[in-house]
């Protein structure tokens, strides 16, 4: 059995979560802030048999996509202003980070 940790843009989030009921994996949705945009992102739980793990990082990476977004720079504090810019700048964000780990026993109540 395997956990299956999965961190994606709030923008994916209904449609991975509707993926994922189609395909009857339940997983608990846990509400999370990147540190270098400081946007708001959906952490996945998804515990799953070893036998379905390739099937469930399928409908993630199907479900998940990275974009190009702008982003307004955030003003240095204290520290030198020589390379800052106050334009936009143009970075790819969304798809999704996942981390699968090994279960040593589940238990359900």
């Amino acid at each position: 059995m395997k956990l299956v940790m999965a961190v994606i843009q709030d923008k994916d989030s209904v449609r991975l979560s509707q993926a994922l009921i189609k395909e009857n994996f339940r997983a608990t949705k846990l509400a999370s802030t990147g540190g270098f945009l400081r946007a708001g992102n959906t952490t996945f739980l998804i515990g799953t048999d070893d036998t379905q793990l390739d099937r469930l990082l399928e409908i993630i990476k199907d479900n998940c996509k990275s974009r190009e977004q702008l982003v307004a720079p955030m003003s240095p504090l204290g520290g030198s202003a020589d390379a800052y810019s106050p334009y936009p700048v143009e970075v790819e964000v969304g798809g999704a980070t996942v981390f699968v780990l090994p279960v040593e026993a589940f238990h359900q109540f």
